[in-house]
């Protein structure tokens, strides 16, 4: 390590150098006893902006919606004991997801680790499973350098979450700041350059396929190697599908773009994986959302594999030819060696009778509310120029298959760990790192109420945030599971006699709010939304209660075994 400068501070004053040597705008937290003397210093500090939440997993969201609208790494502070067991959903969310996250927390002092002090938890022990790295700082000269490695850590390679447990002497002793520019870490060296004989053996292999297929996924946005795999499609002529956070990463108004795959996905592109010969995986994982059953996934396909995690390949899916690297660089390496389209008339005759064949349902026009004819038209007035923070359950399938996304980081949502009530805070932390483009949150009942009180902290810092909520009054995708596997046995969804006023709760924290029960006045609602831009606006739609989202893939099923429309009882296979 190579010391950049030396000087004695305390360690809050250690801490704030730090964040502001790291380039640090904003932060999300919470103030508690064992950070009382960092707050303290922060009352002064004029470099970055605060964010107080009203819940510490609300801040943890608000800086994954924020890395993932703007690709910086996401900081939060919270307190020890609750302050940062609170954290928890969110970093591991982060951790499913690959979003550069620095957590600190607040610990006890060194001499009462173990002693069961107040608020004292075992953070760095809770949190190992669910980061790439973390640390508890006991020792005020390791302070600079382990935030540093922090930063270095959550950024590259994989992105994911780190964890800082700050013991509270360290904060206030004093010691030499000692900051390393130049970071050195013997055990961490992520290999960001693609093996060029595997390059070679990759492209090869794309070069004899007769009915090739790119399944890209967040990776590529990780990589900002949008532009990159869009070159690569338009100049083989390759058809795309992508995952559920690789959408953006290819223009959805494309015509080689063949919609998401996976259990939601469109019965096209599921089509194309089970038939085509070879499969080119970029910045993907095999999630088993994508996959389905196993063993029968591109059972065809010799299978590429592209991605900066070695620890991903072969994990899910055994594939033919790894390429370890960045995808950016990857594929630089890999287009050069591509001169002509390759000749693939007869695979996209297949692909175009699939689409001809079973397009995505158009919604009918018969007067009710369905969130699928809403989110066309939210697509359609914002031209898909807009940051799209979808919940978990129906609402973010259809998100994901009505709106058109051609932008890299215009959609955000909670994939790996699927969490309900991420959308509320996360589309906060967006609209703090996007100021060019509107942010829309899109939530069901369910999921809209488990950070409802994030709500406070969007009216306060007069964020813009359109939050839109489907009211079925049913947990929505879960409903859905129980009339198609579980005998129409709807234990406990039901939240139709418990729902708030959502409109009334809404404008008790501050925020414009009106409510929608029919469908001609969505237009009037949506032009009233975009127009007030002052502040937060919540639109309660009341929507249609038993509407499923189809295509759908049964668990364990494989991928061509797609149920295309609601069935009769008789007809579904328990």
């Amino acid at each position: 390590m190579e010391a950049a400068s030396i000087k004695k501070m305390t360690g809050a004053e250690i801490f704030f150098e730090a964040l502001r040597r790291e380039g640090v705008e904003i932060i999300f937290g919470y103030p508690g006893g064992a950070v009382l003397h960092i707050y303290d210093k922060l009352y002064s500090v004029d470099f970055l902006k605060h964010i107080l939440v009203r819940h510490e997993q609300g801040a943890t969201h608000m800086a994954e919606g924020y890395a993932k609208a703007t690709g910086k790494p996401g900081v939060v502070l919270v307190t020890s004991g609750p302050g940062a067991t609170n954290t928890v959903t969110g970093i591991a969310d982060a951790y499913m997801d690959s979003v550069p996250l620095v957590v600190i927390t607040g610990q006890v002092s060194s001499h009462l680790i173990g002693n069961d002090a107040f608020q004292e938890a075992d953070t760095t022990g809770i949190t190992r499973s669910i980061t790439k790295w973390n640390s508890l700082v006991t020792d005020i000269k390791d302070l600079a350098p382990i935030l540093r490695k922090a930063f270095y850590i959550a950024t590259t390679g994989r992105p994911g979450p780190v964890v800082i447990d700050l013991c509270k002497d360290v904060v206030t002793s004093t010691g030499i700041f000692n900051y390393p520019e130049n970071l050195e870490i013997r055990s961490y060296k992520p290999q960001t350059d693609g093996h060029p004989v595997m390059i070679k053996n990759a492209v090869d292999a794309i070069k004899k396929a007769k009915k090739p297929l790119i399944y890209a996924g967040g990776g590529v946005i990780n990589s900002n190697a949008e532009k990159l795999l869009t070159e690569f499609a338009r100049k083989t002529g390759i058809p795309v599908t992508l995952t559920l956070h690789g959408l953006g990463a290819f223009p959805g108004s494309d015509e080689r773009f063949l919609g998401m795959l996976g259990m939601h996905g469109t019965y096209t592109a599921n089509q194309a994986v089970n038939e085509c010969d070879c499969l080119i995986a970029i910045g993907a994982r095999f999630d088993d959302r994508v996959t389905g059953k196993v063993d029968t996934f591109a059972a065809k396909a010799v299978k590429i594999h592209i991605d900066i995690d070695p620890a991903s390949i072969n994990k899910n899916v055994k594939v033919n030819y790894p390429v370890v690297g960045l995808v950016s660089n990857i594929l630089e390496s890999m287009l050069p060696q591509f001169t002509d389209k390759l000749p693939l008339d007869d695979w996209w005759r297949q692909i175009n009778k699939w689409r001809q064949a079973c397009p995505l349902e158009t919604p009918p026009n018969d007067g009710k509310l369905r969130p699928q004819a809403i989110i066309k038209k939210l697509s359609e007035i914002t031209g898909g120029n807009a940051v799209v923070v979808s919940d978990v359950g129906q609402n973010q399938m259809w998100t994901a298959q009505y709106f058109q996304f051609d932008n890299p980081r215009s959609h955000i949502t909670s994939g790996g760990l699927g969490t309900m009530g991420f959308s509320v805070p996360a589309a906060i932390g967006a609209a703090f790192g996007v100021k060019d483009r509107p942010v829309i949150s899109i939530s069901g009942d369910g999921g809209f109420q488990m950070n409802i009180q994030e709500l406070i902290t969007a009216a306060y810092y007069k964020v813009p945030v359109k939050f839109l909520i489907f009211n079925n009054g049913y947990l929505g995708m879960v409903r859905q599971w129980q009339e198609l596997f579980h005998e129409s046995r709807y234990s406990y969804t039901d939240l139709s006699h418990s729902n708030p006023d959502f409109v009334k709760v809404a404008e008790g924290m501050g925020c414009a709010a009106r409510r929608v029960t029919v469908a001609a006045d969505v237009d009037a609602a949506l032009e009233w939304c975009f127009a007030h831009n002052d502040g937060p606006v919540v639109i309660e739609f009341v929507t249609v209660k038993e509407d499923m989202v189809f295509p759908m893939v049964p668990s364990g099923k494989a991928v061509n075994e797609m149920i295309l429309k609601r069935l009769d009882p008789e007809q579904i296979e328990l």
